[in-house]
């Protein structure tokens, strides 16, 4: 199961907004005969391309997967037919699948005769998963704060500058984190201070999946250097590319727990392009209580579509800001399930108080400044007790600055403010 789960890693960069998936076929002997993963949405499921590579190897064997095979036909055959049909005895899972399209795979596989084994390294495997299983849970996208800052965590100078804290191959990484998200969030005084376009521009063509994902994320080495990147190129991307309404498993029918009026919101659908239609980007969000974005700010180019959320329209906090488990909510309804959170250290203190924060990725440049604005604001935490404590995942450079990903630890209970 483990090789199962390094498997699915491999698609981390290309299968958003579907799971990441990995498979193993082993024969009757125990031997390992097929190996896959699923590289894209629409494209072969994990276990079609292990069974493939298997052959008729496969019959009598077992099949180990990181999610229990799909049981609909949605733009790829159900995955229980084909282990079905390819003789397979017994089918390891670790995770059941939330999805209630595509669930009830293990059911069907023993209605056929076939052992099914659930749970094995399910935390290990819902974890390199995270980013799909998240939203099925909490009902709100999975969100990812990425910020930048020197090494004495500094965000900018003291008069304000930032341009540039790190370098030109640690902005074109950001580039590639943009594309794989459907959804980039960051404050109005973001907008103001820096007027940034905030769209994924890279120097091929890719479709907006193919950003770094969990592979990158979940301590997975690096194969050779980070590819060159323009960070400052455009992002050739055709709006028909845009893939994130993947009947095959992206699809949730089970509905947002909605928080408040937030149907009536005029939120742009997913797949929605800019106003040229030339290119299907991430959604950029505002967040922007008093409405002081200007008109002539570039997030509000045609680049793609853009979204100003005021408290007017989503609702406030008694503070007079804007709810933000109201906006994550409004962001979910509309299908939205992957957040890139690029706003300043107050909107990332806001949203690490209201406990918004699934994944950290920090770009940290060999460089003081000893005064300045810190990357993270007021977060909620009064005393040395309820420091946010992080569990590291993966650290490399990234040119000559560091990545560090991380993901919020689980305080023991004794530990919490009471």
């Amino acid at each position: 199961m483990r090789r199962a789960i390094e498997l699915s890693l491999n698609g981390a960069d290309t299968t958003p907004p579907n799971p990441d998936v990995g498979c193993v076929i082993l024969d009757p002997a125990g031997a390992t005969v097929g190996e896959g993963w699923h590289e894209r949405p629409g494209g072969p499921h994990a276990e079609i391309n292990a069974l493939a590579q298997a052959g008729e190897r496969a019959r009598g064997g077992t099949a180990v997967v990181t999610l229990e095979p799909c049981d609909h036909t949605g733009r790829t055959g159900p995955c229980t037919h084909a282990l079905i049909a390819a003789g397979i005895a017994r089918v390891v899972v670790a995770v059941a699948d939330p999805n209630p399209v595509a669930a009830g795979g293990a059911a069907t596989l023993r209605a056929h005769g076939i052992d099914v084994e659930l749970g094995i390294l399910r935390d290990e495997a819902a974890g390199a998963n995270a980013r799909w299983l998240t939203p099925f849970r909490t009902h709100r996208p999975f969100v990812v704060w990425k910020f930048a800052a020197t090494l004495d965590g500094r965000s900018a100078a003291a008069d304000g500058s930032s341009r540039w804290i790190t370098g030109a191959e640690a902005r074109a990484d950001v580039h590639r984190l943009r594309a794989a998200v459907d959804t980039i969030v960051a404050g109005s005084g973001t907008v103001l201070a820096d007027d940034p376009r905030l769209t994924a521009r890279l120097d091929a063509p890719v479709t907006p999946a193919a950003g770094l994902g969990a592979a990158a994320d979940l301590g997975v080495a690096a194969v050779g250097p980070t590819p060159a990147l323009d960070p400052d190129a455009d992002l050739g991307i055709a709006a028909a590319d845009l893939d994130v309404a993947d009947a095959d498993r992206s699809a949730d029918l089970d509905g947002a727990a909605a928080v408040g009026p937030t149907t009536d919101l005029d939120v742009p659908a997913v797949g929605s392009a800019g106003a040229a239609g030339a290119r299907a980007q991430p959604l950029r969000v505002v967040v922007d209580s008093a409405g002081r974005t200007p008109a002539s700010a570039r997030v509000r180019d045609d680049a793609a579509p853009t979204w100003i959320a005021t408290a007017a329209e989503i609702g406030a906090t008694p503070d007079g800001r804007v709810d933000l488990v109201k906006l994550l909510s409004a962001l979910y309804e509309q299908g939205r399930r992957y957040v890139l959170l690029e706003g300043g250290p107050t909107l990332a203190g806001a949203f690490w108080q209201a406990g918004l924060v699934d994944r950290v990725v920090g770009y940290v440049a060999p460089a003081l400044l000893g005064a300045g604005p810190a990357a993270l604001a007021d977060a909620g935490v009064a005393t040395i007790a309820d420091t946010i404590r992080l569990d590291v995942t993966d650290v490399r450079t990234v040119g000559p600055d560091l990545r560090i990903t991380a993901t919020p630890r689980e305080q023991p209970q004794e530990d919490r403010k009471a």
